[in-house]
């Protein structure tokens, strides 16, 4: 069995969720360009990676940590109102009138925020941590792979999530020149309900679960 190719259906089957993610990336390609919004995908990548570490290391350790009430209702809670934030600012930040046709320019600062937008979107899921927790259980431990089995499989799901994010954001780009400022209001105003939608969505669940 190939089992990098096993995991790259993996990764097709999850960039074809339209989640939080997915809103974060479109938003920051369009009204930023590739550059920024390859440093949103790469704080969501590294984020994964660290998620497939801590998981593979130490599975038994996580699963009963994570399966705890307190837990998942601090997590979701967590999650949910970053997401809520993470759109009112959408919401309320009025797009540029033009988008700039030179690449986006920023200092230290704004590519760490960029990067830290990514990476909090991600980890602050629980979609993120039950999805890596169920394919280290169920694929790697129950299905017996070997370590080299284990790196193949992962490195097959995350370089089509990689590539399909970035595919995202290049698309993105490419689109923001036939874009008129009502167009970026709008863009931003579903993304921003989208994101706020997704947190309260998931503050419920957790809460009623």
């Amino acid at each position: 069995m190939d089992y990098l190719q096993q995991g790259m259906k993996v990764g097709l089957l999850l960039s074809l969720l339209a989640g939080p993610i997915f809103f974060a990336l479109i938003q920051t390609g369009i009204e930023k360009g590739l550059r920024a919004g390859t440093v949103v995908g790469l704080g969501i990548w590294i984020s994964d990676v660290l998620f497939i570490l801590g998981v593979y290391y130490g599975l038994s350790y996580v699963k009963s940590f994570v399966s705890g009430r307190i837990f998942v209702l601090s997590l979701g809670i967590t999650g949910g109102i970053l997401l809520i934030v993470f759109g009112i600012t959408s919401l309320l930040l009025r797009p540029r009138q033009q988008l700039p046709r030179q690449s986006f320019a920023a200092g230290a600062s704004t590519w760490l925020a960029l990067w830290l937008k990514g990476f909090l979107i991600n980890t602050v899921n629980p979609f993120t941590f039950f999805f890596w927790i169920g394919i280290a259980g169920v694929v790697v431990v129950d299905g017996g792979l070997a370590p080299r089995q284990s790196f193949s499989y992962f490195a097959g799901i995350m370089s089509i999530v990689v590539a399909t994010d970035f595919l995202k954001v290049a698309l993105a780009k490419r689109i923001r020149h036939f874009l008129r400022p009502v167009h970026l209001l709008w863009m931003r105003r579903i993304s921003g309900a989208g994101l706020i939608l997704f947190g309260i969505a998931l503050i419920v669940r957790v809460v009623a679960g």
